[in-house]
């Protein structure tokens, strides 16, 4: 986990460069410092069992601090649905908001994502302010977002 948060940290310090062909808070796999890339890979190749579990959020523009902030994650399967319960004080969300919903796929750089299909294993860009498939850290029971 810390390691994961270390590379967030690094990427979001390096998006903030001011290249205008970045985006903030993505994290573009070719770019990843190879040495850390050993220490992602160490994350469980196996999904939680079927149930209902509280996740702290981690914002990635926070350096993976929660805030306070949790969700729940529903899995069953392969499948994952994220939702904001809405005991923090996230503004322009509400109880009941889902904020993700989708597969979980092992993504090439080792993490797990939610993704909506298995080619987004070898996607470029994942997790932060991407648009692309958001991160979640069984083992630290921690869902990335923006």
């Amino acid at each position: 986990m810390k390691y994961l948060a270390l590379l967030l940290v690094v990427f979001h310090l390096s998006s903030c460069s001011g290249s205008t062909n970045e985006t903030s808070g993505t994290l573009k796999v070719d770019t990843l410092p190879q040495a850390l890339l050993p220490s992602v890979e160490k994350q469980s190749d196996t999904i939680p069992s079927d149930g209902t579990y509280r996740f702290d959020v981690a914002f990635a523009e926070w350096e993976g601090k929660s805030m306070g902030e949790k969700v729940t994650v529903v899995i069953k399967g392969d499948s994952i649905k994220v939702v904001y319960e809405g005991d923090g004080n996230l503004t322009n969300a509400k109880k009941g908001d889902v904020f993700s919903k989708g597969i979980l796929v092992k993504h090439k750089t080792g993490v797990w994502i939610i993704g909506k299909s298995k080619s987004d294993a070898e996607v470029d860009e994942i997790g932060g302010c991407s648009g692309g498939p958001t991160i979640v850290d069984f083992k630290g029971r921690m869902y990335w977002m923006c």
